[in-house]
């Protein structure tokens, strides 16, 4: 098979697993989050690994697909990391802003009880 040939064919199921991509999550609604970032960009990297490496052994749609799986699998695991990590930071700066405004009630209430002290 002639290289150039097969390189076009690999490129081709790349542009189409983007648009595909794109499509599936342009539908979703919304933004979309880490864990699928993670999902889309590994199966992206995969199937063009899979490709290459799939060409070498002549068998480049194989290779392609097998990558696929493998970098979507992994891209999902690192996104999920990451997502939950995200998570756990938003939760920590709402616990943040929760205290600072604790700690300025009870200021507030200082002040009133040292003024409260100071008429008498």
């Amino acid at each position: 098979m002639n290289t150039s040939l097969l390189t076009k064919k690999v490129s081709g199921f790349a542009a189409a697993a983007m648009l595909f991509g794109t499509l599936v999550g342009g539908c979703a609604g919304g933004g979309i989050t880490t864990r699928e970032a993670g999902a889309g960009i590994g199966a992206l990297g995969g199937a063009t690994a899979g490709g290459l490496i799939g060409t070498a052994v002549h068998h480049p749609a194989i290779g392609a697909a097998v990558g696929t799986a493998l970098g979507l699998g992994a891209g999902a695991l690192i996104g999920d990391q990451l997502q939950g990590r995200q998570n756990q930071g938003q939760i920590q700066d709402q616990q943040i802003y929760q205290n600072q405004q604790e700690l300025a009630r009870q200021r507030a209430e200082l002040d009133r009880l040292r003024n409260q002290r100071n008429e008498y």
